[in-house]
């Protein structure tokens, strides 16, 4: 199956912007679930590609002139394939497993997730534990559409809601806590309703059960299949979100994101 996908985001401001420096996060990689056939990024001028430490494609796109708006457009085709058991979408040569099992800030359990996730230890190592633990998350944090910065999985935990963001950090935390290692995963899914299939993103999580890693899609109650295109891995949000930097000037700052995806020959 091959998949088409646009995905653009438009930064506005109500003074100009002296300087930026922005992190994207836009590039899918080849892995066990897809291969990219084609792919652009387009932003207002020249970006530099590197790697992170996960080995996410990383472009920096850095401006030092004044403007008001940034586009930052994402498209390309990639082909997917089923995979069998759940399983997540691995590349070649990726980091042991061990460096997921490392607490981050938002990800580090407090005393009402580790009690949370107590009950789960005897089976948190095999695959029906670990779905057992992500139906119980969904169950206590009902889905939010709330977009905020992303609070901590202690906090989005106590408050018993929580974006698909924050199912991901909770499900995390509470599998370093059991001693799984864990990770973010950001990218997109092609949904099947009325009308354009589109989302704006999306977000889920791998855990590494006895040789491989395996995937969770708490947001939609399932694991991931064909449908689900892996655009950055990483520890936590921060280390996979799509776009992240910082700039200068610029006053109150309006985003819109805008992403589709659609089944294409």
């Amino acid at each position: 199956m091959k998949l088409s996908i646009q995905h653009e985001t438009i930064y506005t401001y109500d003074a100009p912007v002296r300087s930026s420096t922005q992190y994207l996060r836009l590039t899918p990689r080849d892995t066990l679930r897809h291969k990219v056939l084609q792919w652009e990024l387009d932003t207002p001028r020249a970006a530099t590609q590197t790697h992170d430490g996960y080995g996410n494609t990383l472009h920096v796109l850095t401006l030092d002139k004044a403007v008001r708006e940034i586009r930052i457009r994402a498209h390309g085709v990639v082909e997917a394939v089923e995979l069998a058991g759940e399983q997540g979408g691995a590349a070649l040569g990726e980091l042991s497993p061990l460096v997921f099992l490392r607490p981050t800030a938002i990800t580090r359990a407090d005393a009402s997730l580790t009690a949370f996730a107590g009950p789960f230890r005897r089976q948190g190592a095999v695959l029906t534990g670990l779905r057992e633990l992500a139906v119980a998350i969904t169950k206590r944090m009902p889905a939010s559409d709330e977009a905020t910065e992303p609070p901590t999985a202690a906090d989005a935990f106590a408050a018993c809601k929580g974006s698909a963001r924050d199912h991901v950090h909770v499900f995390i935390a509470c599998c370093r806590h059991l001693g799984v290692p864990a990770r973010y995963v950001s990218g997109y899914v092609l949904t099947h309703g009325k009308g354009e299939p589109s989302i704006a993103g999306h977000a889920w999580a791998e855990a590494w059960i006895v040789d491989r890693w395996r995937s969770f899609d708490l947001g939609n109650s399932r694991s991931t299949g064909a449908e689900h295109i892996e655009i950055a891995i990483g520890a936590d949000y921060f280390d996979a979100c799509p776009i992240r930097g910082v700039r200068t000037g610029g006053g109150l700052e309006t985003m819109q994101a805008r992403a589709k995806v659609t089944v294409t020959k």
